[in-house]
């Protein structure tokens, strides 16, 4: 073994002072047994991204502006692999205070705002649910989906949360209205996708979804068989049934 410089001697035991040499110091004392120097280091790693991720700078907040972190678009709440994503929210802007100023409604106001903290963590790549929301605002969860379902059909779009794009809790009337668009409007599955805030994928397994409901239903299958069948929950059947019985006439297989 070559002899330890007195440089190394002297300066060696500083590494300490910073973050990751600590962290990895503590799973070495406190978890002696359990990790070695390999792993200890990736999870020393791991610690300091969700710390940088939680910590953003506060000269990338604006006034009015929170950091909150929320959900993955591409995971669940439920999923054993959820992944959260810190992302800044706009509560109150300039244009909200001018809006008010010139005699905006309360409660449109507050639908613009739910809106609006949607849009913007879907395009950090997350999703904000109900409850994110309603703890945001000191709402109630029903009243959160009241405005935001006002703000939907006022402006004829599906704002993105869980519930609509992964099939959280009861919101599943997305799914209806991208079936009337693409069968009954005759719209582009491409153009709807982009309506809908629906991946292009999306919109066509729901497409795949009503042509099976249809297939069946027109066959005289009752809705139990048919959910026995396709593993469909009975309210998503209903709805596609409710289509077929209004819009498409039995001959016509073709749709």
């Amino acid at each position: 073994m070559l002899p330890i410089s007195q440089s190394s001697k002297r300066y060696k035991p500083v590494h300490k002072r910073f973050l990751k040499p600590a962290i990895e110091n503590f799973f070495k004392t406190e978890f002696t047994k359990f990790f070695g120097p390999s792993v200890r280091s990736f999870i020393a790693d791991e610690l300091i991204k969700i710390f940088q991720n939680n910590n953003r700078n506060i000269n990338s907040l604006k006034p009015g502006q929170v950091l909150w972190n929320a959900i993955h678009k591409d995971t669940r709440a439920d999923s054993s692999n959820m992944k959260l994503v810190p992302v800044i929210l706009t509560l109150v802007s300039d244009n909200d205070i001018s809006n008010l100023e010139n005699g905006l409604k309360v409660s449109e106001h507050k639908q613009n705002v739910i809106a609006r903290m949607l849009k913007e963590a879907y395009a950090q790549g997350a999703l904000l649910s109900m409850r994110d929301v309603s703890l945001l605002l000191a709402m109630s969860d029903s009243s959160v989906s009241l405005s935001r379902k006002k703000y939907e059909k006022k402006y004829n779009i599906n704002l993105p949360h869980p519930g609509s794009l992964q099939d959280m809790g009861s919101c599943i009337t997305h799914k209806y209205q991208i079936i009337y668009k693409c069968v009954i409007e005759k719209k582009d599955p491409v153009i709807v996708a982009k309506e809908t805030n629906h991946t292009i994928m999306a919109v066509d397994r729901y497409l795949k979804d009503f042509n099976r409901v249809k297939t069946l239903y027109l066959d005289k299958k009752n809705e139990d068989y048919i959910h026995l069948v396709t593993k469909l929950s009975l309210n998503v059947i209903a709805q596609y049934i409710n289509i077929i019985n209004q819009y498409i006439k039995e001959p016509d297989l073709t749709i």
